[in-house]
């Protein structure tokens, strides 16, 4: 699939098979003290009727904090997702999957709210978003 990136030049990005639906709880993978967090919608993801919209790899949630302090729970945070367990398939034909489906939240500007993340990230991810991969200790 190729998509416009500007002055007619074209970026090719495989399709990533999303994964992870619409009410999902899924972990927190960076150091702000959230837990769980619950996906309750996916920016730019269009779906048929009566169908759950759903995340992959690299994308941006709008998420809920289910577990953690009280002040960030109850509260609408933005949040990409970096790990999923359902296999992402690269170009090169190798299939690479986690043992969990994880994210971060990022703040309104796309900052990473916290200063450290937790595991592996996966390199779908760290492509799209440069911030979430400058504080990856590893991406796979």
């Amino acid at each position: 699939m190729a998509k416009q990136a500007g002055k007619g030049v074209s970026e090719f990005r495989p399709r990533v098979t999303k994964a992870i639906p619409i009410g999902a709880q899924i972990v927190c993978a960076d150091n702000t003290g959230a837990k769980i967090l619950e996906i309750v919608m996916v920016q730019r993801h269009h779906t048929r009727h009566a169908q759950l919209a759903a995340a992959s790899v690299g994308d941006f949630c709008n998420v809920v904090v289910k577990k953690g302090p009280a002040e960030l729970r109850k509260q609408v945070y933005g949040a990409v997702i970096i790990r999923q367990k359902y296999a992402v398939r690269r170009l090169n034909g190798v299939r690479v999957c986690f043992e969990d489906n994880a994210a971060v939240l990022i703040t309104p500007e796309g900052e990473v709210k916290g200063t450290d993340i937790k595991g592996p990230v996966a390199a779908e991810a760290s492509e799209k978003w440069p911030r979430v991969a400058n504080l990856a200790s590893m991406v796979v």
